[in-house]
């Protein structure tokens, strides 16, 4: 365990008792399903894969019985000791599940596609990377002279892989292009009347820059300015200056189908569960363990809530962006109303990882 974690008792975390237990509990449920069949890597702060497993094993039995609010929490107080992360500032994003509209076929309606993995796309790790490469690229370029750096946002965009048959959908416009790559999921409404949903499947390996933070440079406004819709406006009000903007960020996204999942839940986290709106949280995946329950408490509520946000949160997620034990981006849900939810958080928070206790009595807790 990380010496960065310092044990807590229940009665130090605010609000504890005034959560959705049933609530917490089911989002674990869905991770403890995942767990049981392959453990999740132990990551950097030492938080067991393998303990947590046995845990989420426990949480099935349970729920085979008649789960109360009362029982959920003690399952908790109970399985888990929360810690808190040792100097370390917080902050929280949101982010959503995109859902617009797109076609299979090109037209001068749908031009803007969304493309498959290339086949000359190699993952990049200490063992194949090039000297002079960057050891944060993840992702290179397969040639006869060896990997070199993939084809960035602007090569992409200006036509290096056409011809090819990569794209899987094509939809209306840049700017919806945009968010689903930030996203790195959405769900779209084909033209013939069908759902498709597609997810993450690989970068093109250069460093993410954020076009936010440029655009707010240029406009010479402060960050917690640029919510996601004041972005969105601005690249629909300027078509003419958005290539040049886009191509700040030279991180391009790969995209493929997600078959065989339900469409009405959330769509599948890295940890390769479904996501929970306001339960699943993204973490930065080299510290913390997927599956992980996490007590979130933010020092201004989210919007279109009254209160500030204490709740349980699931590790089920990751992202580029999220970097550092206490830095959080919480899942809001799918859909437009979700996306502009999700865009205006940016919140300061603080974060209590629930580590599994090793000799938890299952036995006894059936008896409560």
């Amino acid at each position: 365990m990380s010496d960065k974690l310092i044990p807590l008792g229940y009665h130090d975390i605010p609000n504890w008792k005034n959560d959705d237990h049933i609530s917490a509990f089911k989002s674990f449920l869905v991770s403890a399903r995942r767990m049981v069949e392959k453990p999740y890597k132990t990551r950097a702060l030492g938080i067991s894969g393998n303990a947590l497993a046995t845990v989420g094993k426990a949480a099935i039995e349970c729920s085979k019985t008649s789960m109360t609010p009362n029982k959920a929490r003690t399952f908790f107080e109970l399985a888990f000791q929360p810690h808190k992360i040792d100097d370390a500032e917080g902050f929280l994003t949101g982010y959503f599940e995109p859902v617009v509209t797109a076609s299979k076929i090109r037209s001068e309606k749908f031009s803007e596609p969304l493309y498959l993995r290339p086949d000359d796309l190699v993952d990049v790790n200490d063992a194949n990377r090039p000297r002079q490469m960057d050891a944060s690229y993840r992702y290179g370029l397969k040639t006869n002279d060896g990997i070199k750096q993939y084809f960035d946002r602007e090569m992409i965009s200006t036509g290096a892989l056409s011809g090819r048959g990569l794209e899987l959908v094509f939809l209306e416009d840049k700017v919806d292009a945009f968010f689903i790559h930030v996203q790195g999921s959405a769900k779209l409404n084909l033209d013939k009347g069908d759902i498709m949903r597609v997810t993450y499947a690989a970068k093109s390996g250069h460093p993410y820059s954020s076009i936010a933070k440029k655009l707010c440079i240029q406009l010479q406004i402060p960050p917690a300015e640029m919510t996601a819709d004041r972005l969105k406006k601005w690249m629909l009000d300027n078509p003419n200056d958005l290539d040049e903007l886009l191509f700040h960020n030279k991180s391009f996204i790969f995209f493929e189908e997600v078959l065989g999942t339900d469409l009405e839940t959330g769509p599948i986290a890295a940890a390769k569960t479904p996501l929970i709106p306001e339960r699943s949280l993204a973490v930065d995946r080299t510290l913390h363990t997927f599956g992980t329950p996490i007590w979130l408490t933010t020092q201004k509520p989210l919007p279109q809530e009254i209160e500030p946000l204490s709740r349980l949160m699931i590790a089920h997620d990751t992202g580029s962006a999220i970097v550092g034990p206490a830095r959080g981006d919480i899942f809001i849900g799918s859909g437009d109303e979700a996306g502009l939810k999700a865009g205006r958080v940016r919140h300061a928070a603080e974060m209590i990882v629930f580590l599994p206790v090793e000799n938890f009595n299952l036995d006894g807790f059936l008896k409560l």
